[in-house]
């Protein structure tokens, strides 16, 4: 009885282990040097096997992989609710627009002038994309679903984005893409939530994926892309209606003749009710509170997962 007694638990099973070793464990199983080893070889696991996932064949695989990894994290830190900040890479912030100007002053150099006098034009921008991201973060942060800004990642405006966040003492998302010539991620986002991504159109889905308002700044092609894909989503029904913020009447409407648009019958007149144009960052907060209200505390974009695939 006595060695029946002290095998007993040794010998007892325990009902939720695993019947199988998990892909991390074979995967670090250190096999010894053989004939199999050498870069030629087949026998890597094909998981571990970068050059096997990286064949032209495995390119839905890795699209999966690309929508599936930020959507997992992004679960995992319980991001339910995001603001997504879009805006130009080359807007700089005051203080450095003003030391710009300040050299080509003193250097006297017409052409470095010209474009230090733009930069001054535009910096107000990054201070207000600062101001607004640092709103967000400190107005959501007792909701019981906190809002998270998201940017693309890189300088200028989404730089700005991030920083804002940082400085408000709260978590932020950068969407990195690789580009020929950019770009390291700011060093503003969280780092647990700084995805990189190949393809853009994965990258475009996850800004909206748990977006309850879109902001966008003054930027270029890429700016333009994003925000017109964002409102023909919305204009389409292919993603439920959100606050689409411009800042910048002026800048906007000098660039997009959106009455020219209505006027030619290539979109309707309702469709300018789909953005709304704002100055400042308390104006911009001001809009998405009033349309949200208190429902705001049970947002919850999850289900746009689904709805975008």
């Amino acid at each position: 009885m006595a060695k029946e007694k002290n095998n007993g638990p040794a010998q007892r099973g325990e009902l939720t282990a695993r019947n199988f070793p998990t892909a991390q464990q074979d995967a670090t199983i250190q096999a010894p040097p053989s004939r199999y080893d050498g870069p030629e070889s087949a026998y890597r696991l094909a998981f571990t096997d970068t050059e096997f996932l990286l064949r032209e064949e495995l390119r839905p695989v890795r699209m999966q992989l690309e929508l599936l990894k930020p959507e997992l994290v992004q679960s995992e830190q319980n991001i339910e609710s995001t603001i997504v900040i879009f805006g130009s890479a080359r807007i700089v912030p005051s203080d450095v627009a003003q030391r710009l100007l300040d050299d080509a002053q003193a250097a006297q150099n017409a052409t470095a002038l010209r474009i230090a006098e733009a930069h001054m034009g535009m910096a107000r921008y990054y201070d207000e994309a600062r101001r607004f991201a640092a709103i967000v973060t400190e107005k959501s942060r007792g909701l019981a679903t906190p809002i998270y800004v998201v940017t693309g990642g890189g300088p200028g405006i989404m730089e700005a984005g991030n920083r804002g966040a940082h400085e408000a003492g709260g978590k932020s998302i950068g969407l990195n893409i690789v580009l020929p010539h950019e770009q390291a991620p700011n060093p503003y986002i969280t780092p647990e939530l700084c995805f990189q991504f190949h393809y853009f159109g994965l990258r475009k889905m996850h800004f909206l994926m748990r977006s309850i308002g879109l902001v966008c700044f003054p930027g270029g092609f890429g700016t333009l892309d994003e925000m017109f894909e964002a409102l023909t989503l919305i204009q389409t029904g292919k993603c439920r209606r959100r606050p689409v913020l411009l800042f910048g009447r002026d800048f906007w409407t000098r660039l997009v003749n959106f009455e020219l648009l209505v006027d030619t019958g290539m979109i309707s007149a309702m469709d300018l009710e789909l953005f709304r144009f704002v100055e400042t960052a308390e104006q911009a907060w001001e809009i998405l509170e009033a349309h949200y209200g208190f429902e705001l505390r049970d947002t919850s974009t999850k289900g746009d997962l689904a709805s975008n695939v």
